[in-house]
């Protein structure tokens, strides 16, 4: 059992040090759009299905975090929220759920739209990158690009995430989502989608706070807009006031 631990870690390490090394340009680019949107004052949302939300989530709300990043919030998708669990995934097939939910959003023309889709081949992720860019939406695309090459989409038009996207970001997880094997399990497991999503998204965070405070160090803009930790003496009170002056594009705050 230790070995297997020990392993899952290794893996874990393997797999962010490959993504650092072969991803930087897509992160630099995914960066590049967030710093504007947050320079330009534009929405900015992230969205995912089941567990692929977790990774969402992780950028919204929260201390280091930029303020106005919003978590698209399609009913039924957040996590394991609905029972039975198996209807989070049948509503992940289901058209037009999300789309309604961007459109009743005040998103618009120039907004920034992250999604975040392990296999990049569902109904819902694919519909929802694709109508974005419509309405004139940015979009960044979170996926792994194995898995275009070795399973078939469930869009109609045989489309993946991949393919309505400004930015794609290679999580580089193998089909399965299982990095150890055991002679005595019928199946892979020791999943890393979850570590290595997240990590994509906090660099693209971090290289967006890099190019936002380098221009303010300039003087061509104000300091980044981030949340300070509730846990810390003043954090509360730092965290009200900026969510005031971002008041017209956050939509976690009543």
């Amino acid at each position: 059992m230790d070995d297997l631990v020990g392993q899952y870690f290794e893996a874990a390490v393997d797999h962010l040090r490959r993504v650092r090394a072969e991803e930087g340009e897509a992160i630099g680019r995914a960066a590049d759009l967030l710093a504007e949107a947050v320079a330009e004052g534009r929405r900015i949302f992230a969205f995912g299905a089941g567990h692929s939300s977790l990774a969402a989530q992780d950028v919204v709300y929260r201390a280091g975090g930029l303020v106005p990043f919003n978590l698209l919030n399609v009913p039924g998708m957040a996590g394991v929220s609905v029972m039975p669990a198996p209807l989070g995934s049948a509503l992940e097939r289901v058209s037009g759920l999300a789309t309604a939910t961007l459109d009743l959003t005040p998103a618009t023309h120039g907004d920034l739209l992250f999604v975040i889709s392990l296999s990049g081949r569902q109904v819902m992720p694919v519909e929802l990158a694709a109508h974005a860019r419509t309405r004139g939406l940015r979009v960044v695309g979170v996926t792994s690009l194995a898995y275009p090459g070795q399973v078939t989409s469930k869009h109609p038009s045989g489309t993946f995430l991949k393919d309505h996207c400004d930015v794609v970001l290679d999580s580089k997880i193998a089909v399965g989502d299982g990095e150890l094997t055991h002679p005595g399990a019928d199946t892979s497991f020791g999943p890393v989608s979850t570590i290595v999503t997240s990590a994509l998204m906090q660099a693209v965070v971090v290289g967006a706070v890099a190019r936002l405070a380098d221009r303010a160090q300039r003087g061509a803009g104000g300091t980044p807009p981030l949340f300070r930790s509730g846990n810390v003496d003043g954090g509360t009170d730092w965290n009200a006031k900026l969510m005031a002056e971002q008041a017209d594009r956050i939509f976690y705050a009543f």
